[in-house]
């Protein structure tokens, strides 16, 4: 039998964690990187059709070039964190299926061909993978800072080109300056927010 986690353990991965605007000058290691996609990467997707694509941003120039293309108030946070993650999806990500599906990579790679479930399965489960990184981001220590608020088709310039892979969101991870976290807003109710059928 699997046992809930303990209350500290959910607290900092959901009910004392907060969205960060500000980061402390602490770096975030690349075997931390790793290991927050090797956490991440066991979260399930549609036929395990894992179509999220990431690219890790630290460099100066690199956050330079995304910070360029982020919206006023999104900028100084690129530039301050330790990395920013730009959250992608792949819409040819068919063609892992046969590593990925072995069993029925064919039958899927068919069924994904239809008019936009390729695109719709991408969307859809790329956005699952953005947040199985925050919550395992979260799990290993780090706080993130999640963010839309960029130019898309910038970005995917930028960041993409070449491949069919479009950028989702952008997330920041590092260290977080407790004095950039904004008073918390409240959150619906289960009544408000779902009904039993």
């Amino acid at each position: 039998m699997t046992a809930a986690l303990p209350d500290h353990s959910l607290d900092q991965i959901f009910r004392s964690a907060r969205t960060f605007n500000g980061w402390a000058d602490r770096p975030v290691e690349d075997a931390t990187v790793r290991e927050i996609y090797d956490l991440m990467k066991w979260g399930p997707t549609s036929a395990n059709c894992s179509p999220a694509r990431f690219v890790w941003v630290r460099s100066a120039d690199g956050k330079a070039r995304l910070a360029g293309l982020a919206a006023e108030a999104n900028r100084p946070k690129i530039l301050k964190a330790p990395v920013t993650i730009v959250i992608g999806h792949d819409l040819d990500f068919a063609a892992e299926l046969p590593k990925l599906l072995p069993h029925a990579a064919e039958v899927m790679q068919q069924y994904f061909a239809a008019p936009g479930m390729a695109e719709v399965t991408a969307m859809r489960n790329g956005t699952l993978q953005g947040a199985y990184l925050i919550v395992a981001a979260r799990a290993l220590g780090l706080d993130c800072g999640p963010m839309s608020g960029f130019d898309n088709a910038g970005v995917d310039k930028a960041f993409f080109s070449g491949t069919r892979i479009h950028s989702n969101f952008i997330c920041s991870i590092g260290y977080g300056d407790p004095a950039s976290v904004f008073p918390r807003n409240p959150r619906l109710g289960f009544e408000e927010a779902g009904r039993w059928a």
